[in-house]
């Protein structure tokens, strides 16, 4: 615990707020600038004395609640909130918010891949912006509404959509969608679209039921696919992923298997143009 860096940020942004920021009565005289320190402790429910002792470097250390509390009064943003917990010798909460809107910075590389396969997708799948060559590979998969936009309910609960894998790739790919729904489910466990989600795989799957069981847990990230187009018929490629630090979004860009004819159909493929073919991911 850092009493001194602690006691500044404290008094810091208890000097910067206004009664008027957070709904307090400014009264007839203030002899400080911003809050008064019983104005902040109210406000995070905790006694006048055990925040003026944390101020004044000598508090004791203080509890995750007492730190959640002080951060909301303190109208703090989320990384001040990290920083409050660190300075106070404790791990921050688990931020996850998840962002329906595109990343600008997602986008601007999305329209330069022009060559091979890429598409923004959320944590659970849901692709949210593709470029030509991913809807020439794998389909148009902003088309699917309700459960079918989850990359995972397509998989096991609706037939026919592994037909453009392999079969002797399924077992992998079907261990490998519930090892990062698994990892999804740990970050995201109070969010009702989430359990949702497994509720109903669980429900409807029991090939998904018993690899759910095993509680594998795996964050996707470099990966292999194989898909088979009706067209040129058989991509190796090779996937690779970058996360961004926004809205749970994350860039996959499928790209050739080196020693492999897979750039040479891609090649053909952009000649083709697109098809209207199911998505797989």
């Amino acid at each position: 615990m850092d009493r001194s860096a602690l006691a500044d940020l404290l008094r810091s942004r208890r000097e910067r707020l206004t009664p008027a920021d957070v709904g307090v009565s400014p009264g007839v005289r203030r002899r400080t600038p911003g809050l008064r320190r019983d104005e902040v402790a109210a406000l995070a429910a905790i006694s006048t004395d055990y925040y003026t002792r944390l101020e004044q470097r000598r508090g004791p250390h203080p509890s995750v609640e007492v730190l959640a509390s002080l951060a909301r009064a303190l109208r703090f943003t989320g990384d001040e909130r990290d920083h409050l917990f660190h300075l106070a010798g404790q791990e921050p909460p688990t931020r996850h918010v998840t962002d329906p809107h595109l990343s600008p910075g997602l986008l601007h590389l999305l329209d330069r891949l022009t060559d091979c396969p890429a598409m923004v997708v959320d944590d659970l799948g849901v692709v949210l912006a593709q470029n030509a060559m991913s809807v020439a590979v794998t389909g148009d998969s902003r088309r699917f509404r309700g459960r079918e936009r989850y990359v995972a309910w397509r998989w096991f609960c609706v037939p026919g959509s592994r037909s453009r894998i392999p079969e002797e790739d399924w077992h992998l790919h079907s261990r490998t969608q519930v090892a990062d729904l698994r990892a999804t489910h740990g970050r995201r466990r109070t969010d009702p679209e989430v359990a949702g989600l497994v509720d109903a795989l669980r429900a409807g799957s029991t090939e998904f039921a018993a690899l759910w069981d095993e509680h594998e847990v795996a964050v996707r990230r470099a990966d292999a696919k194989r898909v088979v187009h009706p067209e040129v018929g058989l991509l190796d490629l090779l996937c690779e992923t970058l996360v961004s630090a926004v809205g749970g979004q994350t860039l996959v860009v499928l790209y050739p298997r080196p020693g492999t004819d897979a750039r040479d159909k891609l090649d053909l493929l952009r000649v083709i143009g697109t098809q209207d073919l199911s998505s797989v991911r």
